[in-house]
């Protein structure tokens, strides 16, 4: 497959789920492939990830699993790329289809949409829509705390949940595609520093931090450049910001796009959060106020 056709296909993938998302008929039919994922993974961490096992042990396991889980998933989707690439336009608009589960555009912005949309009634409305998205701990946000979460949480989904995906599919098609929102996935199911994945999940977490390393840089730069056609936006103050605060934040990716996000919209995001009962000390993203509301979540939304 040549890099011109993964570029076409990553454009029209994107174009399709922005219009019209994942099809529900599709949907029922087959389920979604980030379900399939997830329950392979997970089929895989029940047997490999066993508590007997030392640290050391539990980390090889964890890499073990991780590359039959990609290969497999590879696999799969370079079979249906073969498949349906002799079916001419017929198998096309199904490689696209396909391929536009794997960016999360539409359902990202109706999520972060409907927190603008609960602040507009109550802040318990606000408080219970951003709990979809995040996972902090929504009742010690005031209003200005909900509509902040739901910024950066666009900001860092943007570019991993849109930017990312059209990336990897650009650079090598479905397989590309798919193979990063495997990592993506695994990173969000076994990424994490509790006991039981802190060995296991290390190498997916490590791997999900090289694939989004350039995805974030992008992103930030497409932030900046959608700022300078944005009213009310500032190019300027978003590249001031990335420049001064993105490798600040405790993620060497999530920085980018939310300290561009935070300076084009004159905002400072990020700074100390609760996750659960823990308070994370973070860097601030940005210089500007702090005061934020349901019309600063849809001016995200708009660039």
């Amino acid at each position: 497959m040549s890099l011109s056709f993964s570029l076409l296909l990553a454009l029209a993938a994107l174009v399709v789920e922005g219009l019209f998302g994942y099809p529900a008929p599709l949907y029922r039919a087959i389920g979604h492939p980030v379900t399939w994922m997830g329950r392979w993974l997970a089929g895989l961490e029940q047997i490999l990830n066993q508590p007997a096992y030392g640290f050391a042990a539990r980390r090889a396991a964890g890499v073990l699993a991780l590359l039959v889980y990609l290969a497999s998933i590879g696999l799969v989707a370079w079979l249906a790329t073969r498949a349906l690439l002799p079916l001419g336009p017929l198998g096309f608009a199904a490689l696209v289809l396909l391929a536009a589960s794997l960016p999360a555009q539409r359902s990202l912005a109706a999520h972060v949409g409907a927190v603008a949309d609960g602040l507009d009634v109550s802040l318990g409305d606000g408080r219970r829509a951003v709990a979809k998205i995040v996972g902090r701990n929504p009742d010690a946000l005031d209003e200005a705390g909900v509509a902040r979460a739901a910024i950066e949480s666009l900001a860092e989904n943007f570019s991993d949940g849109v930017v990312a995906p059209i990336l990897w599919m650009a650079l090598g098609g479905l397989v590309g595609g798919a193979l990063y929102k495997a990592i993506n996935t695994a990173d969000s199911m076994i990424g994490h520093k509790d006991d039981r994945y802190a060995a296991f999940g290390w190498a997916a977490a490590r791997l999900d931090d090289l694939v989004n390393l350039p995805a974030s840089r992008l992103a930030a730069l497409w932030l900046i450049l959608a700022a300078a056609l944005t009213s009310g936006a500032s190019a300027r103050d978003a590249a001031r910001a990335v420049w001064r605060d993105a490798r600040r934040h405790r993620s060497p990716n999530a920085g980018w796009p939310e300290a561009a996000m935070a300076g084009a919209l004159g905002l400072k995001l990020a700074g100390p959060r609760v996750y659960g009962e823990i308070l994370v000390d973070d860097a601030f993203m940005g210089n500007g106020r702090r005061e934020t509301d349901g019309a600063d979540i849809r001016r995200a939304l708009r660039l």
